[in-house]
């Protein structure tokens, strides 16, 4: 027998003097009401209700019993009440993790209209080059460029493509001169991200062409804000995703070079860990930030070719 539905029956019982509405408000039978109390006396080893053909009234064991039933489904209830409520009103820290470049472009400065929306959640950012372990690290939600997670534990959800660009400032253009071919980007200086697979090797694809260049960075990086500032002071030619460039290229500060070749795309995805009920926090997180995608076109943006 379920012990819950013993002792609400049981409150019921004492609550109403009657076992057939008691029965009636639990949605049972009457049979099925009797065999549950019977049930939990037997449990206890103490009559809890003495019955007569007029009444029913609790028996000493049974005050006591009802005093502290009443308290535990009390509780009980407290208990529902506050997860209902955190899953309806987000509350407590959502951890989050992505790059430092995608952090202070594309995650802090959402915060504000999140927060203000949400004014009971906390916001904690990680930022981290590396993928970090969302179970290990305690992380609610990443963000980050790969296809697939290793955990299949992990739900991945999909927020936009990006094309990889190689851009430098008009100061070092004019000082060097653009590249009109893959094969004078050996007579460049090369700002080298060293978290990108093959750091030291540029796969270009163009009207099903494929050709790999090997380059040497006159400066390397594990940060792409590090390569971008050098980029924007006139140091030399970076390669990093359209959604670091984008702003800084439709402002001017820096030109795409090469533009009509490809490198591999990357895919910008959220990852969590998967739960059947996502916490409002996570909901409302993940939800906020894949409508600002969708209503900021970035796909689109960031795939563009630029026609330099």
């Amino acid at each position: 027998m379920d012990r819950w539905t013993e002792m609400a029956l049981f409150v019921q019982v004492a609550e109403t003097g009657s076992l057939s509405r008691a029965a009636e408000e639990l949605g049972l039978s009457n049979a099925a009401a009797s065999r549950h109390l019977s049930a939990l006396e037997e449990r206890l080893g103490a009559r809890l209700v003495e019955r007569n053909t007029r009444r029913l009234y609790l028996t000493e064991p049974g005050q006591e019993f009802l005093r502290r039933s009443k308290a535990i489904l009390a509780d009980l209830h407290d208990a529902e009440s506050a997860v209902n409520a955190s899953t309806l009103n987000p509350t407590g820290t959502l951890r989050i993790t992505a790059s430092l470049s995608f952090s202070m472009q594309h995650i802090a400065p959402l915060l504000p209209e999140y927060t203000r929306r949400y004014p009971n959640v906390t916001v904690h950012v990680e930022t981290a080059n590396r993928y970090l372990d969302l179970i290990d690290n305690n992380i609610d939600v990443a963000i980050r460029t790969r296809e697939f997670e290793p955990d299949s534990n992990i739900t991945i959800r999909r927020l936009a493509e990006t094309r990889r660009i190689l851009a430098a400032s008009p100061g070092y253009l004019g000082r060097a001169g653009p590249p009109r071919a893959l094969a004078d980007l050996a007579r460049h200086a090369l700002l080298v991200y060293t978290y990108a697979n093959n750091p030291h090797e540029l796969r270009f694809t163009r009207d099903g062409e494929t050709t790999s260049v090997a380059i040497k960075g006159v400066l390397e990086s594990n940060d792409g804000q590090v390569l971008r500032a050098a980029a924007l002071e006139g140091l030399g030619i970076l390669v990093q995703p359209t959604y670091i460039l984008y702003d800084d290229i439709v402002a001017g500060r820096l030109v795409p070079v090469l533009d009509a070749w490809d490198l591999p795309r990357l895919t910008v995805n959220l990852a969590y860990p998967s739960r059947k009920h996502l916490s409002a926090k996570v909901r409302t997180f993940i939800d906020f930030i894949a409508e600002h995608f969708d209503r900021m076109e970035y796909e689109r943006k960031w795939t563009t070719r630029f026609g330099f």
